[in-house]
């Protein structure tokens, strides 16, 4: 039983009389009256029970319920807990309720018996009913209510009792039954429940359809589900009666269902575990008895998307670059997308970072960077995420409110409170201090304290207004100072030191300069710092001479030349003098030396080299200190006839008080001339006597411009420049040749030349090999400094020349430098420690250097093709070779190279690849040349077309070019073609001057034509109809027909050879007018390759 009371706080009465005198009396009810009432209320309603009672004192009222508990949820008290409401009744809440009233003197309590009715209200309402012929169904009207209502049934409006009889209908009370449904049984039927409260009314429909099964999804849908995930195939259908549903796949087996499939009763399949042989296609087929219908659904299977190498929580330096890795795999039909986020927030992408395909790379970390990092991998059909944490490490905070206690006359303990360490633990901290005495505004070291303290003893020194300053270090760096603190000046006292590095120096030969360094302000110990400098000379036992010196130098005049002195600098000021100063010895100044080396004596040990000895001067005569022994000496001439030499004089030193030594790089066969002085601190004294001295016949230098060149396949042209320096007289030059293929090495070929012989033809034994040769000049010594140079590579052979390029994981793109135009390679590149990790072999080409015919089709588009068809040699541009897929992509725990990706021009290429090694891993980059060049073109451009077709390897047809000109029958050849000319033309100067009428046309733009009549006299014009040049051509004076210069054909422009265009296809040359003869065959043009033009010009 619960029992509630009013939480009205009521006085209390000591007496039987109340504050008022009003005699006190026990509580009575006023409403309601006598001990017990009752009261009804319907399901739903609102309950309110009074209970109104009077007494002194004011008696409390409470309210409980027997048997039972108040509800909580729904009661609550009104009036001051006279009344009781019950909100939404329900049959739960009858029962008896009593309130109680009560004062001091006594209590009182009425029951009430509260009995809820109930209106009608649905426990099941009847729904309309779609039945098949032939199916059994029923419709169901149930209703409570307090009494219990009863029910009514009608059709069609029309008590059911009246309506005629249906023997497939029964009625059970609140349900009726159909069995064998027929279409005659099709009706409206009512539900009328009802008590005296109320009452309900509900319609259902009993519709009977016969429809065949029918499909009500789209028809052959695509389903692509990832691997091992669960899917559902939905086969949405409809028919009466309600059809059955099988599923089959791939047009066979038995009904799919059980195990890992499952068929749910609207028709879906569902596939617990998808695996790779559940792709296929599916067919659900509906069946009743009016017929079938069947859709199909193709599931394909996915592979799922993952991140095999993960991001890993790093802890960075500020300032440093971090990459963050995100490496997926995932199914190549479906498009990945490679996300970020920072925090669980999409990152933005700043200038600062750089999003790869497979990376995250952060330039300059910064402390708004840390946070949580998460790669997002997607496809349209799943993702796959990864988390790394970044921590950046900072320079720690600055530290803060500075203060000094303790203070006494020579220390103070300073306090201060750190700053934020940013991630990095506070390893030091340094203390300085400033003063704004000596060096106001600079700030000093005092002293450096461990991490983990934050107060410090300062030792302190006395006359100093100390302000103070921390700073804190971690492994990133330092922090900002901290503001200053307060500051302190301790008491003054005398000098505890004096003055360092003392010195006396002459800066000229009769004075000496006393130096020193003067003291700072933590050693002044006072105002008004001075120094008393004293000096005298050494060993002499006169006074000392003394002087106050504010500054840090003072000057003795009037000072013995290079004369020793005793010299003391004491600290003093206005608190006393510091203590007695060391004695430091000083000198006078220098003068120059009096005396030069005598009996110098030269001994040449080679050609390049000779021994000096000489007697060494007295002591007296060097006036200062002894530095060196020098000798000066220069080259006089050669021993060569019309050799310039450079008479430049040199030196070279010999410290200390010795008497010989050894003067080298001497140039050998020469005349030289040499003297020695002594040299003190002042600078060098007189001359010796001037010694000649003549360097043997020596080896030459090197041959200067040595060249290799290769005109053809057959013979490689060598030249060369006498040595700069022959050192003496030649007597010829060795060369030494040695022919090589890859690592093939032949056998080595000496040559001997006359001193004068500065050219040397090599005829190669094969077109494929090249040569490496050394090249020397020789004297009677000997063989001097060899010059080496190796044959060129032609450009249209391979050689299988394998070169290696090392190179770190970071050093990415590595570019190769040394590459031929137009040669194809092939480039692989593997791991330094283990060569068996290698990427795949790629293949790529050079650029040929000459355009390709890209530019010949810009002519033909830009309004430059040519009247008459003319052909033109072009080389194709090399394009790079495709780079090979990656055939196997790398697991996660294999470490792999690939993507190997290669963009070459005509001389370099740029190498880039991917891989999954360590930052500090060593590769190996292997390139091999393979393949010749790309073949030249003939090109011809007619009426705006361009046509191409491969003409000979370019090294035929450099070597054609070269050659025809010295061969005997093309010489044959051109000499019979100019005899044949030349009797023709006297032929025809015959016939003019036997008096032959040919008369001749005033206008030569107007060209002869056969119809033209013969002269009346009987003369006849001459003209050849087969020669005829062309309406508007000219015709030279040899005969040769000159084309106009609209005749913009391709040999026209440019000679028809390789420099018509450059490398990115513009054309130049348009304009320009034909080349000599010489320079034509020297750049070995196509037209000199032509035996028509090769008349042409020798006519």
């Amino acid at each position: 039983m619960t029992f509630l009371s009013s939480p009205t706080a009521r006085p209390s009465w000591d007496s039987p009389l109340g504050t008022r005198g009003v005699a006190e009396r026990t509580p009575s009810f006023m409403y309601p009256q006598g001990t017990a009432s009752s009261q009804m209320v319907l399901r739903g309603m609102d309950l309110l029970l009074e209970c109104i009672a009077s007494g002194v004192p004011t008696p409390d009222i409470a309210w409980y319920k027997k048997g039972g508990d108040l509800p909580s949820d729904k009661a609550k008290f009104e009036n001051f807990n006279k009344a009781l409401r019950i909100t939404n009744v329900s049959e739960e809440d009858s029962g008896e309720y009593f309130c109680l009233a009560s004062n001091k003197m006594g209590s009182i309590r009425h029951t009430i018996s509260v009995r809820v009715k109930a209106a009608p209200y649905w426990l099941d309402e009847p729904k309309n009913l779609i039945l098949a012929p032939g199916e059994d169904g029923r419709l169901v009207c149930r209703a409570n209510g307090n009494p219990k209502p009863t029910v009514q049934w009608m059709v069609n409006g029309e008590p059911l009792q009246s309506a005629p009889p249906n023997p497939n209908r029964e009625v059970a009370g609140d349900t009726i039954i159909f069995r064998d449904t027929q279409i005659s049984s099709r009706a409206v039927y009512q539900c009328n429940t009802s008590n005296e409260h109320g009452y309900l009314l509900a319609n259902a429909f009993v519709s009977v359809l016969d429809v065949p099964p029918r499909m009500l999804s789209p028809r052959n849908q695509l389903i692509r589900v990832i691997l091992y995930n669960r899917t559902r195939l939905d086969c949405p259908f409809f028919g009466s009666p309600i059809p059955t549903l099988r599923w089959f796949k791939n047009g066979q087996g038995s009904n799919l269902d059980g195990g890992n499939y499952h068929v749910y009763e609207n028709g879906s399949l569902e596939i617990k575990m998808i695996r790779k042989e559940d792709q296929g296609i599916y067919t659900c087929v509906a069946t009743n008895i009016l017929g079938k219908a069947e859709n199909q659904v193709r599931l394909e299977v996915k592979d799922p998307t993952r991140i095999y190498r993960m991001p890993e929580d790093q802890v960075a330096k500020r300032g440093t670059t971090v990459q963050l890795e995100c490496r997926v795999k995932h199914d190549p039909s479906l498009k990945l997308s490679v996300s970020w986020l920072k925090d669980d927030e999409p990152l933005y992408i700043s200038n600062r970072m750089k999003k790869e395909e497979d990376s995250l790379t952060i330039f300059g970390v910064a402390e708004r960077d840390q946070g949580s990092y998460t790669c997002v991998a997607s496809t349209e059909l799943d993702q796959d995420l990864a988390k790394a944490h970044l921590t950046v490490l900072g320079r720690p905070d600055r530290p803060r409110d500075l203060e000094l206690t303790d203070l006494a006359e020579r220390s103070v303990r300073l306090t201060w409170i750190p700053g934020d360490d940013n991630n990095s633990p506070i390893t030091d901290y340094v203390v300085q201090f400033e003063e704004d005495q000596f060096q106001p505004g600079v700030w000093h070291d005092h002293s450096k304290f461990p991490g983990s303290v934050n107060s410090a003893v300062l030792r302190l020194s006395p006359y100093v207004n100390y302000q103070f300053r921390v700073i804190a270090i971690n492994e990133v760096g330092s922090s900002h100072p901290s503001l200053p603190s307060e500051r302190y000046r301790t008491s003054g006292a005398p000098p505890e030191s004096n003055p360092s590095d003392v010195k006396g120096e002459g800066s000229r030969k009769n004075n000496m300069e006393i130096t020193w360094t003067p003291m700072n302000a933590t050693s002044a110990f006072g105002p008004n710092l001075r120094y008393i400098v004293k000096w005298r000379r050494r060993e002499t036992r006169e006074a000392w001479n003394n002087v106050t010196v504010w500054g840090s130098r003072y000057v003795v005049g009037q000072t013995p030349v290079y004369v020793p002195y005793e010299i003391r600098v004491q600290a003093e000021n206005d608190f006393g003098k510091g203590p007695e100063p060391d004695t430091v010895i000083g000198y006078s100044g220098e003068d120059y030396p009096r005396a030069a080396p005598t009996d110098v004596k030269i001994r040449v040990l080679n050609s390049t080299a000779i021994s000096l000895q000489w007697n060494r001067v007295y002591s007296d005569t060097v006036q200062g200190q002894l530095r060196e022994y020098r000798a000066y000496y220069w080259r006089e001439s050669s021993l060569l006839k019309n050799l310039w030499v450079s008479q430049k004089r040199q030196q070279a030193g010999f410290p200390g008080d010795r008497l010989r030594g050894v003067v080298s790089r001497l140039f050998p066969y020469s005349n030289y001339k040499l003297e020695m002085v002594v040299v003190n601190g002042r600078g060098d004294g007189p001359r010796s006597e001037t010694k000649e001295f003549t360097t043997p016949e020596g080896v030459p230098s090197a041959p200067r411009r040595f060249r290799v060149r290769q005109p053809n396949l057959e013979t490689i042209n060598l030249e060369w420049d006498h040595p700069e320096h022959p050192n003496g007289i030649l007597t010829g030059y060795t060369l030494k040749y040695v022919a090589f293929n890859g690592t093939k090495v032949g056998k080595q070929i000496v040559e001997n030349f006359s001193p004068n012989q500065t050219k040397f033809t090599v005829q190669r034994a094969d077109p494929v090999s090249r040569y490496r040769f050394s090249l020397s000049a020789r004297t009677q010594v000997g063989s001097g400094e060899a010059v080496t140079e190796e044959s060129p590579a032609p450009p249209n052979e391979g050689n299988h020349t394998k070169k290696t390029v090392p190179v770190k994981a970071q050093a990415q793109p590595l570019q190769l430098t040394d590459l031929y135009p137009g040669m194809t390679y092939t480039l692989r590149i593997y791991s330094r420690d283990n060569e068996g990790i290698s990427s795949a072999v790629i293949t790529f080409m050079t650029s040929a250097g000459p355009p390709d015919c890209t530019a010949c089709a810009w002519m033909a588009t830009s309004g430059l093709a040519a009247k008459a068809a003319a052909w033109s040699s072009v080389r194709p541009r090399a394009w790079p070779l495709p780079t090979l897929p990656c055939l196997s992509c790398p697991s996660p725990d294999e470490q792999s190279i690939w993507n190997v990706t290669v963009l070459p021009n005509s001389k370099w290429a740029n190498i880039t690849w991917k891989h999954n090694f360590g930052p500090g891993t060593d590769f190996v980059v292997e390139y091999i040349d393979i393949l010749p060049s790309a073949p030249l073109l003939a090109c011809r451009l007619v009426n705006h077309s361009l046509t191409c077709v491969p003409l000979a390897s370019p090294a035929a047809y450099t070597n054609n070019q070269a050659d025809i000109a010295t061969q005997g029958w093309f010489i044959g050849l051109m000499c019979a073609v100019a005899l044949l000319v030349l009797i023709l033309l006297i032929v025809c100067f015959i016939k003019r001057s036997r008096g032959g009428k040919y008369p001749v046309r005033e206008k030569k733009d107007v060209p002869l034509g056969p119809e033209d009549p013969k002269e009346e006299d009987g003369s006849f014009d001459y003209s050849d109809e087969d020669n005829k040049p062309l309406q508007g051509s000219q015709t030279s004076l040899d005969g040769t027909i000159k084309q106009q210069e609209s005749d913009d054909s391709l040999v026209d422009y440019g000679e028809g050879g390789e420099g018509q265009f450059n490398e990115d296809g513009s054309f130049i040359g348009q304009y320009t007018v034909k080349k000599d003869k010489e320079e034509t065959e020297g750049n070995e043009s196509s037209e000199a390759t032509s035996p028509v033009n090769a008349i042409y010009s020798l006519a």
